[in-house]
C-alpha cells in the first residue's frame, strides 16, 4: 500500500470519526435544550388530537355539514370550549380537525419542497461553474424574483379554489430557497479533504453528495424545514382567508376565521378557537425550530 492510499484512508477515518462525534454532541444538546423539547412536547399533541381527531374531539360531526340552530352563538363553555358557530357547530371539534388539515399541508408541502430543493441544491453545488449549474440557479432566481405570497394567491386565483391547488400553490414558492441554501453550502464543501479523498478512491458524483456532502448539511436543512413549517401554515391561512383555499364546509383554520369574521366582535369567541390554533401550531414549530438551531449552531 502506498503512502498516499495511507493518507486517504486516513483522512476518511477522521472525517467518519468527526461525523459520530458530531452526532453524539447534537443529541447531548438537543437533550439538554429547552426550546427544542417544548416545542416537541407541543407539536407531538397536536399531532396525535389531529391524528386521532375523530375520538379526542367531543363532537366529530360537527367537523362537516352538521346543522344545529337550536345551540347556534353559544359563547365559551363546558359544553363548548370555543362556543359554537353560526350553525350551531361545536368550534372547539372543527379547530382539532383544523389541525389534521394543516399538518396535511405541512406534510405534503415539506415532502416534495424538502427533497426537490435539497437534490436540485446538491447538483447546482456540486457542478459549480457547469451549465447545469447556471440553468439551476436561474431558475430558482427567476421564482425568487416574485413576491411569494402574491406568486401563491396568482396560481390559486388561475385554479380552482380548493386546498390541494393551494398545497401546489405554495410548493411552487417555497422550492427555490431550499436550492439556494443546500447549494451555498454544498459549493463550500465540494472541495474539502475528505470530497477529494472519496473522489480518489473512485466514488461516483452522486454517492458522494448524497453519502458524504448531504450529511453534514442536514442539520441547517432539517432546521430550516422545521421554521418553514410554520411559514407554510401562516401562508395556507392567508390563501383560505381569502377564499382561495379550502372552502366551506371544510374545517380549515384560515377559512374559519374568514367565515366567522363577519360575526366579530358581537360574537368574538368564533374566530378566537381558529385564531389560537393557528398561533399554538406555529408557535410549536418555531419552538423546535429556534431549538434545533441552537443545536446544530454548536456544531
Amino acid at each position: 500500500m502506498s503512502s498516499k492510499d495511507i493518507d486517504i484512508e486516513f483522512i476518511l477515518k477522521k472525517e467518519r470519526e468527526m461525523k459520530r462525534e458530531r452526532l453524539k454532541r447534537a443529541w447531548f444538546r438537543f437533550k439538554r435544550s429547552k426550546l427544542a423539547l417544548t416545542g416537541l412536547s407541543i407539536f407531538l399533541a397536536l399531532l396525535i388530537a389531529a391524528t386521532f381527531a375523530d375520538y379526542v374531539a367531543p363532537y366529530p360531526k360537527h367537523a362537516g355539514t352538521y346543522v344545529n340552530f337550536k345551540e347556534r352563538f353559544q359563547p365559551p363553555s363546558l359544553k363548548h370550549l370555543f362556543g359554537t358557530d353560526h350553525l350551531g357547530r361545536d368550534i372547539f371539534s372543527r379547530v382539532i380537525f383544523g389541525l389534521r388539515l394543516a399538518f396535511l399541508m405541512i406534510g405534503i408541502v415539506i415532502s416534495i419542497v424538502l427533497p426537490t430543493g435539497t437534490v436540485l441544491g446538491l447538483i447546482a453545488g456540486y457542478y459549480k461553474g457547469r451549465w447545469i449549474e447556471h440553468i439551476i440557479m436561474r431558475l430558482a432566481d427567476m421564482f425568487v424574483a416574485l413576491p411569494p405570497l402574491i406568486l401563491a394567491l396568482s396560481i390559486c386565483a388561475i385554479l380552482e379554489p380548493n386546498i390541494v391547488n393551494a398545497m401546489i400553490a405554495v410548493t411552487l414558492m417555497w422550492w427555490p430557497w431550499y436550492t439556494r441554501m443546500v447549494y451555498s453550502m454544498t459549493s463550500a464543501l465540494r472541495n474539502e479533504p475528505y470530497v477529494w479523498a472519496v473522489r480518489a478512491l473512485g466514488m461516483r458524483d452522486l454517492s458522494i453528495m448524497f453519502k458524504e456532502i448531504l450529511p453534514n448539511i442536514l442539520g441547517p436543512i432539517l432546521t430550516k424545514a422545521t421554521l418553514d413549517a410554520a411559514w407554510v401554515i401562516l401562508i395556507g391561512a392567508a390563501i383560505s382567508f381569502l377564499g382561495l383555499g379550502a372552502q366551506p364546509p371544510t374545517p380549515d383554520l384560515g377559512t374559519m376565521v374568514s367565515e366567522y369574521m363577519t360575526y366579530f366582535p358581537k360574537n368574538w369567541w368564533m374566530i378566537l378557537g381558529p385564531v389560537l390554533g393557528i398561533a399554538i401550531i406555529i408557535m410549536a414549530f418555531n419552538l423546535l425550530g429556534d431549538g434545533l438551531r441552537e443545536v446544530f449552531a454548536g456544531e
